[in-house]
């Protein structure tokens, strides 16, 4: 029998080594996408968890690294060390979520003495502290494995190409992980692969193979100054990332979708150019790289309304799809610069002349300036300059230092071009370039970016005006019908109490949801809002529709989550806002623990209420959300206006009818109207939907959270079926005169509030037949619901429409439009489109007396409107 000659044995080794190395690449994305998860559920925002987990990774890996170097040359078996540093990494993940809910509850004790700065900066510190622990553990692996090798044919280059490739993988691997076995089931999983790494590395150490390698006493480095260019670069680097994360995320997939696919694209990139230095043997490619790097990043900026536009326009139809093709598309314009930030790593160390040492010096430097890099850009450059600037700050420390390797003069004048190059894309673009389809003839009137968010004001060729937070639409607009809806979320809980004095928003927006507060006899308002644009907003660009309402609140820039922890007021009535809740961050607000800060913060008798927009949610994540809400109220019922659901939760008591109709006793006639929105008591009654049933579902948790893993994928299936999810609302609706007793409505208020209720039934079996295309059907039951509740603006508004709509067929039976336009007007004397038509007709007959009624009618409804703005330009 041959012998297995020495040559053979450290082959195998290498390959052995090569695999586990790439193994625990995918490991360690995988921690750090997972990381930045539930740091998101941590902070409620995307880029923060995104900015710290970065930051910390980083910072662990290079500090690990430069230690490992010293380390490694004086073991005998680094094997053995490697194996023990997977199993301690292992052994944290698992800890780790256990550990930040005991944080959570730590700070959260803390909290009453810290503002929203200082209770970030807190957590900051704290949460980079813990996450550099393990990746100290894996910087150290680096040089351990890397000394283990030095026997075998595998090279530093390969080495960390390989790596990096594994490291794409499992950036990759939560996206199909975390659909499936959520947020700590995939920890889990991750973990449990660690411990096979740890024990394979283990065997290996013990086997024959397993080659000791020399004790080297002398440890070298590379001269400072190129220590502190390749830190310059790994800064570069890291702005580009935040950068560009925060870019895509914006305008794509969700953010830990675009830093997972973005990750995977610069580990793939850095390991494929890792792996091809060997073949860049001349001088040029210094020259060469670092002019690619900068171009392609600059360039990225002017891709970026192009991306946006192709996005918007695709059709996708279901979340992988959505993923891979958003996923090309990163690729597409990012890779080119994450190649040659891989080839770089080899082409200095050999330019150095130490291959080895001098590698492991560099990664770590260059690791600790990407951790700087992450913090200036998610905490200085951006909220000072902007993410597109940021950007552009990135490419150009790429240009400048790695040209410094260059012994090219003639290159810098890429310096010079880029920079020019750079000059039209400083700011990002605005909304109607980024979303053409959408916003197409739009302006933009206000753009505020920070470190939390962004947030644009655009005004619609027609006039009216729409806040966007992130660029994704909120339901916020100046729209007459968009007005009434934000304000109805104030009206309903603030009827169901008998007495509400102390009113909380959580969330401010444009305003005009607290402007709905108005009539009532509040004695203190307070909104709590994140967002510091959308408070500006409100208070400049929406104050002509919230009616000043900035002026008579007290506002709070926190978090409501944080606001609800450290304050200790009590308050009569707390509203919960809109959002998009498969928005990472954005479901621990429908949490069970949030709910629960909310019941704490109620006064006795005091009404918890929190409004859903019905077309974002499928039936089942509708359940979860019904089922954890009732978990905090027992009691809880709920209401539907139009497509808005709202929970309604009473902290001591039920909801009965009667409490809405002795708060009114105490309003004047007109106040009491305003209240209402017009609609009458009877009509918000007639709303009512019952109590939140017993459903078989999970429990929506801030540490284990269901529906934002559910809605993405249900989105892009066609699973937000509204119809469907309105006919089995219908489906579970108490009968007449159970509500009736739910509410306590007595036998002398029995009739009105039938009609009501039945008219509101049939009013979404209408719309469950529109929705449906059963058009005839649903025109049907119009008329039938209106004469049942004439006050109802939805089905009023829905009959007016559709009136309108058989304009043509209307003036074939000799009914002139102004005719027409008044029997709209009958039924709903607040459409704007009818009041509009009115008063052009009276302009037109050169009755000016009358047209200014009309006009004025309309401003009072529509003040933003683009008719009455050119007429008072013209006037001027």
């Amino acid at each position: 029998m041959d012998k297995i000659s020495p040559n053979r044995d450290t082959g195998r080794l290498g390959i052995m080594l090569a695999c586990l190395y790439l193994i625990s690449g995918s490991i360690s994305l995988a921690y750090e996408i997972l990381w930045t998860r539930m740091l998101s559920i941590q902070f409620g925002i995307s880029i923060f968890g995104v900015v710290v987990t970065v930051t910390a990774f980083m910072a662990g890996l290079g500090s690990g690294s430069l230690l490992g170097t010293r380390w490694s040359q004086r073991v005998g078996k680094p094997l053995q060390i490697f194996a023990a540093l997977e199993l301690g990494i292992a052994v944290a993940a698992l800890l780790i979520p256990t550990l930040f809910q005991s944080l959570n509850m730590s700070l959260a004790s803390a909290s009453p003495d810290l503002g929203l700065t200082g209770w970030f900066a807190l957590q900051i510190v704290v949460i980079t502290l813990v996450l550099m622990v393990p990746a100290f553990a894996m910087g150290i692996g680096f040089p351990m494995i890397l000394t283990a090798v030095k026997n075998t044919s595998i090279s530093l280059g390969g080495l960390y190409g390989i790596n990096a490739l594994g490291g794409a993988v499992g950036a990759l691997i939560p996206l199909w992980l975390l659909p499936t076995f959520g947020w700590l089931g995939s920890i889990r999983a991750i973990a449990t692969l660690g411990f096979v790494v740890a024990g394979v590395a283990f065997m290996l150490s013990r086997s024959d193979l397993s080659v000791s390698p020399a004790i080297h006493r002398k440890i070298t480095r590379p001269p400072w100054k190129w220590l502190l260019a390749y830190a310059g670069i790994g800064a570069g680097a890291l702005l580009l990332e935040i950068g560009w994360t925060r870019l895509f995320g914006m305008v794509m997939l969700r953010t830990e979708y675009v830093l997972a696919i973005i990750l995977a694209v610069f580990l793939i990139g850095i390991g494929v150019g890792s792996i091809i230095a060997k073949y860049m043997i001349r001088d040029f490619w210094l020259t060469v790289l670092p002019v690619l790097a900068g171009t392609f990043a600059i360039a990225s900026l002017w891709w970026v309304p192009e991306l946006s536009s192709w996005v918007e326009e695709t059709q996708f139809d279901s979340l992988s799809s959505a993923l891979l093709g958003q996923g090309f598309a990163i690729t597409f314009i990012t890779l080119p610069v994450t190649l040659v930030l891989g080839a770089w790593l080899p082409l200095f160390a050999k330019r150095l002349g130490d291959h080895y040492q001098y590698g492991v010096w560099l990664y770590g430097a260059n690791s600790l300036g990407a951790a700087c890099g992450a913090l200036i850009a998610g905490f200085a450059l951006i909220p000072m300059i902007g993410t597109a600037s940021t950007v552009i700050v990135g490419a150009m420390l790429l240009l400048i230092l790695g040209l410094g390797w260059s012994g090219s003069r003639f290159a810098w004048v890429s310096v010079l071009i880029l920079g020019v190059a750079s000059i039209p894309v400083r700011a990002m673009a605005p909304v109607p370039e980024l979303l053409p389809k959408i916003y197409s003839g739009a302006r933009n009137l206000y753009l505020y970016e920070d470190a939390l968010s962004i947030t644009h004001v655009v005004e619609k060729p027609d006039g009216q005006r729409q806040l966007l937070d992130d660029l994704r639409r909120m339901d916020a607009s100046s729209d007459p019908t968009a007005v009434v809806v934000q304000k109805n979320q104030a009206r309903l809980p603030l009827l169901l109490h008998p007495n509400p004095k102390r009113v909380l928003f959580l969330g401010l927006g444009t305003g005009i949801s607290a402007a709905g507060s108005l009539p009532f006899q509040i004695k203190e308002r307070t909104a709590v809002e994140l967002s510091a644009g959308a408070i500006k907003a409100a208070r400049k660009y929406f104050r002509v529709v919230n009616n000043d309402v900035t002026d008579k609140m007290k506002i709070v820039r926190d978090d409501a989550r944080h606001f609800l922890m450290r304050d200790r007021s009590s308050y009569d009535v707390i509203i919960g806002d809109l959002f998009h809740p498969d928005l990472v961050g954005r479901s621990a607000l429908l949490s069970r623990q949030q709910f629960q800060r909310a019941k704490a913060r109620l006064a006795h008798g005091g009404i918890f209420t929190q409004w859903l927009a019905l077309n974002q949610f499928d039936i089942t994540d509708l359940q979860v959300i019904l089922r954890t809400f009732k978990q905090v109220f027992p009691n809880a019922v709920m209401f539907v206006d139009g497509f808005r659901l709202a929970m309604v939760g009473k902290n001591t008591g039920h909801i009965h009818g009667y409490d809405m109709l002795e708060n009114l006793k105490r309003l004047s006639g007109n106040e009491a109207d305003k209240a209402t929105g017009g609609e009458g008591p009877w009509t918000w009654l007639g709303r009512y939907w019952g109590v939140i049933p017993d459903f078989q579902v999970a429990i929506q948790d801030e540490w284990a959270p269901v529906i934002e893993y559910h809605l993405p994928g249900a989105r892009y299936s066609g699973g937000l079926d509204l119809s469907n999810l309105l006919s089995w609302l219908i489906s579970i609706r108490p009968s007449i005169q159970q509500a009736a007793n739910n509410l306590q409505i007595g036998n002398s208020n029995f009739t009105k509030f039938k009609g009501a209720y039945s008219a509101t039934e049939m009013a979404h079996e209408s719309w469950i037949a529109l929705l449906k295309n059963h058009a005839d059907a649903g025109r049907r039951l119009l008329p039938q619901a209106y004469k049942a509740n004439p006050r109802d603006r939805w089905i009023g508004f829905a009959l007016a429409d559709d009136v309108l709509a058989d304009k043509d067929l209307v003036e074939e039976r000799g009914v002139s439009e102004r005719q027409l336009l008044k029997s709209i007007l009958h039924i709903r004397p607040d459409h704007t489109e009818a009041l509009k038509g009115l008063w052009h007709l009276a302009e037109a007959a050169g009755n000016k007396e009358l047209a200014e009624h009309y006009r004025d009618r309309l401003a009072a409804l529509s003040p933003l409107d683009s008719d009455l703005r050119d007429r008072k330009n013209a006037a001027r």
